[in-house]
């Protein structure tokens, strides 16, 4: 079974650090990881740079990064002015990511809009997507639980995803965007929107899981087995949301991938070059990171026999 990883790191979590990462490190890392077979790289976005300061070099990260055939260059714009923003850019992304909360509350504390505000905003921002030749997809923050509301109504659910396709959106992503979600409620609330609104495009709906309670990656795996085989992650396990308390980093690329990989899936991605990558995290960001591939190695790495079973010891 093939399944498609994208990697937000470089916008999800690089817009949590103390310290501004440079440009030119930005588009170092995301070269980097455009040669390990990932599916999607979302490499900035198009907000306010006085509420994300981190961001303020989206223009100039999508004009420096090379970019390879395959890869979809992803940027994140939370309003039709970040798509108008990100169409006036000299090298575009592939594709927009828009962004609403299944939570009222989250969704005003995020973006500062009500869900009146922004639904009706969504078809302009399809459309003045397509006409410069991106494509747009919306991911639904807070799908299995909110900070402040606590549990997410299925129906919810349901009626913005429907109102995603009627706007005609190009993917959707489902977001647990504060680790809130168990295996259990991922399968079977991924299993009744697959149902209610199927698709036969294996990238059209991601997961996006969070690990802050140590269930991300038993959420990949229930996600697959609903259904969805699109997955996001985070290289190092960086990320967050500034937005939610206690929304620790996202689940962490290259251990999902080298779980996925030990299970037999085919991800399309080079996992030796993933870790090369995820290895310069930490003194990118000057601190220790979650993931722990990076640290062990593969789960088959192996190791010199201690010298005591060495051959004439």
């Amino acid at each position: 079974m093939r399944l498609h990883i994208n990697d937000v790191a470089v916008r999800d979590g690089f817009q949590m650090e103390k310290s501004f990462v440079p440009t030119a490190t930005k588009i170092s890392l995301i070269d980097e990881l455009s040669r390990t077979g990932l599916a999607r790289i979302e490499v900035t976005s198009f907000v306010s740079a006085k509420a994300v300061p981190a961001m303020a070099d989206a223009n100039e990260v999508l004009a420096g990064i090379t970019r390879v055939p395959g890869v979809v260059y992803v940027a994140l714009v939370p309003n039709l002015r970040g798509v108008q923003n990100a169409a006036a850019a000299a090298k575009r992304p592939d594709e927009l990511n828009g962004v609403v909360s299944a939570s009222e509350t989250h969704n005003r504390a995020n973006i500062n809009r009500t869900h009146e505000q922004s639904l009706a905003e969504l078809p302009a921002m399809v459309r003045a997507a397509h006409e410069a030749g991106m494509r747009l997809t919306m991911s639904l923050s807070t799908t299995f639980g909110c900070p402040f509301e606590g549990r997410v109504e299925e129906a919810v659910v349901l009626r913005f995803v429907e109102a995603f396709r009627a706007a005609g959106v190009d993917g959707i992503s489902l977001a647990d965007t504060t680790g809130m979600a168990n295996p259990r409620q991922v399968e079977e609330l991924t299993a009744h929107v697959l149902d209610r609104f199927p698709t036969k495009d294996d990238t059209y709906y991601t997961l996006h899981f969070h690990n802050t309670r140590g269930m991300g990656l038993a959420n990949v795996i229930a996600g697959i087995e609903a259904g969805v085989r699109s997955f996001d992650g985070s290289v190092a396990g960086l990320g967050g949301c500034p937005f939610a308390p206690g929304a620790t980093g996202n689940i962490c690329t290259e251990d999902m991938v080298n779980m996925l990989a030990d299970m037999g899936y085919d991800t399309g991605v080079d996992l030796d070059r993933l870790i090369a990558a995820a290895r310069r995290v930490p003194g990118i960001v000057g601190h220790d990171t979650p993931g722990q591939v990076a640290k062990s190695g593969k789960s088959l790495a192996l190791h010199p026999l201690p010298a005591s079973l060495q051959a004439g010891a």
